[in-house]
């Protein structure tokens, strides 16, 4: 008797792809977004650069022109120009983020619950181990652990403009998945500033910024336009928020998740995205880089970078940092793919994600920033801590750099075949490879180069019949 038919294995139960093609709306407001955010990294390496030299040639100078005043005085805000660049210019930076966040959460990587919860798993981990090793060596050395905020933060500017530097193309999707745990780190950057670096509150003040928060909402409601309006209002709700105590910044982020991010019929941006357009170069061309010039100007004489490793804080800063970062982000990304069933994309391998955690670790404005609000009043503390997040993100960078370099071939190759355009529609093919009219297309243009080769052909056929051609 013949033995019975194995009966057919369960389908196994599908696996999304992470780290796979982009749609093609998410690309192109990828490549806008970070082609803006690479010209202001390029620019933020050189405002840190020349930050560093004129501390270290005209330390004098430098620090006359940081806490120089100018402002109302009534209102609470004669303040210097280093408090300036960090408590105005950056609630620009932290505005663009609310709006970048608004628009992940409800048109991007982070409207689908199941999609979102990898990036932000590896986000959140790439927050809480470098804050882990930072509490760790000062708990072990002795040293203060109020700075267990400063190494969780990374700077995407920063990044992109390593990235631009040493000429590395990365494919689209490791930039989506770098660019959306910037996101989620400013957020929770955010929501640090706000919890643990807010002492006294004035709340008379924070009363009326919410009042100017809610008018700002339904001016928004109710397709207001015009910056004229606006513009002064935001100033208002800043200078409130300033002057309750919590950390101005706020501000900025929560006008910017009022945005509008999803496109009504008939647009082709959101209002939202429209506003970030315009907005992104200021921050990222000014805002950011005038913050960077009068609060990475450390002053090496006093011996910064030899105590770096010699002093708790400062060590567990870099430690965090360069290895905090890598091993956080790396580790929460394989486990939430082993948990949610998330299968690599088959052109990538692990490296590749292990290279982008260790860029992650480039952590410089928002880590100078919680720096500087982590030991307040204490300059020699914050000079050294300065130090350390410099030496740290360019560790970071420098690591990052030689571990994508391995792979540089591989993603070059991935870029061209994502930006391949056969048919010169402005579209790549790869976008296109469900369209009967792009496949017409394609057969008209290999027809005609079938009948110019067949047309050579014959020439090349003739002229070797010729008696004087060689046999």
């Amino acid at each position: 008797m013949a033995a019975p038919a194995p009966s057919p294995a369960p389908p196994s139960p599908s696996r999304r792809t992470f780290l796979g093609r982009l749609s093609l709306p998410e690309r192109n407001y990828l490549a806008d977004a970070l082609r803006t955010e690479t010209v202001g990294g390029v620019i933020l390496l050189v405002a840190a650069i020349a930050a560093l030299v004129w501390a270290n040639t005209f330390y004098s100078g430098y620090r006359s022109v940081s806490d120089f005043h100018f402002g109302p005085e009534s209102l609470g805000l004669n303040l210097s120009v280093a408090h300036w660049a960090a408590d105005g210019l950056l609630a620009i930076f932290f505005f663009v983020a609310g709006v970048e966040l608004k628009r992940e959460l409800v048109a991007g990587e982070l409207r689908d619950p199941k999609a979102a919860a990898l990036p932000v798993v590896a986000a959140l981990c790439g927050m809480a181990v470098p804050a882990i090793v930072y509490t760790l060596v000062n708990v072990v050395g002795g040293g203060s652990t109020g700075g267990w905020a400063v190494p969780t933060a990374t700077d995407i500017a920063f990044a992109l403009a390593v990235l631009a530097v040493i000429g590395t193309s990365l494919p689209n999707a490791l930039r989506a998945f770098l660019l959306t745990l910037a996101v989620v780190d400013d957020l929770f950057a955010i929501l640090i500033i706000a919890v643990f670096f807010t002492e006294q509150i004035d709340f008379m003040a924070l009363l009326g910024a919410f009042v100017g928060l809610a008018v700002f909402w339904l001016l928004l409601r109710r397709n207001v336009r015009g910056w004229y309006i606006y513009v002064p209002l935001a100033v208002v709700i800043w200078g409130l928020m300033y002057n309750s105590g919590i950390h101005a910044t706020i501000a900025g982020v929560a006008m910017g998740l009022m945005l509008r991010c999803t496109r009504r019929e008939g647009e082709t941006h959101s209002p939202g995205e429209h506003i970030e357009h315009l907005i992104r170069p200021l921050s990222a061309g000014f805002a950011v880089p005038l913050f960077a010039l009068f609060s990475a100007g450390v002053s090496l004489s006093g011996g910064a970078l030899a105590d770096v490793f010699t002093r708790p804080e400062t060590l567990g800063v870099v430690l965090g940092l360069v290895v905090g970062k890598t091993v956080g982000i790396f580790g929460g990304t394989w486990l939430a793919s082993r948990f949610t069933k998330a299968e690599l994309n088959k052109d990538l391998a692990w490296a590749d994600v292990f290279a982008v955690a260790m860029l992650a670790g480039i952590g410089f404005t928002v880590s100078l920033l919680i720096g500087e609000l982590a030991f307040v009043g204490d300059e020699a503390m914050i000079n050294e801590i300065k130090a350390a997040v410099l030496l740290g993100s360019l560790t970071a960078a420098v690591l990052a750099a030689v571990l994508l370099k391995l792979r540089v071939r591989k993603y070059r190759a991935l870029c061209e075949a994502e930006e391949l355009d056969e048919d010169e529609d402005g579209v790549p093919d790869v976008y296109e490879q469900d369209d009967p009219e792009y496949h017409l297309r394609m057969a008209a243009i290999h027809e005609k180069k079938a009948a110019e080769h067949r047309r050579l052909a014959q020439g090349a056929g003739a002229a070797s019949n010729e008696p004087d051609s060689p046999a």
